[in-house]
């Protein structure tokens, strides 16, 4: 497929942010992005005509009950089946902050036995208690599963900001070394919170900003088309939205956010 025909429908309901910025990110790359409504995504049937989705960040109908859980469950009845043909045709979806509230809640992820009935995991309140708006570091721990990081060496170090109050991953305590295991097993842990060296926080804050279990930031499905993570990259898509791209006399011209949109185009234009 070119480059030029390739279709992203970003999601969008109210509370939605970021959503610009995110069809930014991928226009630059060449490719047809459009925010589309949950509504016109139902009556113009656009997922059959996507060859991506993305669910950005926000706070999707106000984060009532859990953040992205109203969301979700509005996903799986009005847009299930479509929605599950879209997968099972391996394509992929992103989801970015609340994006990744979403697809958890959703069964989506982990996914580990597919799209699953209810959630496996959680993104809860963070630890401390507060919303979060800094840089953060990320250590790429993907060992080629994730489609979404194919243009970053396993064991980079990412500079990419968070912005939630409800981003700390956890599973239910019985299950956290099984669960563990799996992700793994399966490929399925893309990032870990990390000092600016690449070391572990292992739980330090403020280098684990919300207290995610094994610094978890970001994870993929087992098949590696679906992808959730807290960080948002198109708030560090060009170098000159870095904190401190002053010191270093002129900003470069993109920033690490870039290359995890550039990864999702390049699979989409090699598999379709």
């Amino acid at each position: 497929m070119k480059k030029e025909d390739v279709r992203v429908c970003i999601l969008r309901v109210g509370g939605t942010n970021c959503d610009v910025e995110t069809k930014r990110a991928f226009t630059e790359l060449g490719v047809r992005a459009k925010v589309y409504h949950i509504n016109q995504v139902l009556k113009q049937r656009v997922l059959q005509n996507s060859e991506a989705l993305v669910i950005p960040g926000g706070f999707s109908y106000g984060d009532y009950v859990r953040a992205g859980a109203i969301l979700a469950k509005g996903l799986l009845a009005k847009l299930g089946k479509d929605l599950e043909r879209f997968i099972d045709e391996g394509k992929p979806v992103l989801g970015i902050c609340n994006g990744f509230q979403v697809l958890v809640e959703a069964g989506l992820l982990p996914g580990f036995n597919g799209m699953g009935s209810h959630p496996e995991a959680a993104l809860a309140t963070n630890i401390p208690v507060g919303y979060r708006c800094r840089w953060v570091y990320l250590r790429h721990e993907n060992r080629g599963n994730c489609v979404f990081t194919s243009k970053v060496s396993r064991g980079a170090v990412l500079k990419i900001p968070i912005a939630h109050a409800e981003g700390r991953f956890i599973f239910p305590r019985d299950k956290e070394r099984r669960y563990l295991e799996k992700l793994y097993e399966n490929d399925q842990l893309v990032f870990r919170y990390c000092d600016e060296d690449g070391e572990y926080a292992e739980g330090r804050y403020p280098i684990n900003p919300n207290g995610s279990f094994h610094d978890i930031a970001g994870i993929c499905s087992p098949t590696g088309t679906i992808f959730g993570l807290m960080p948002h990259p198109e708030r560090a898509y060009y170098g000159w939205q870095l904190p401190d791209w002053t010191r270093m006399g002129s900003p470069p011209t993109y920033g690490d956010g870039r290359l995890i949109f550039e990864s999702m185009v390049d699979y989409v234009v090699k598999s379709f």
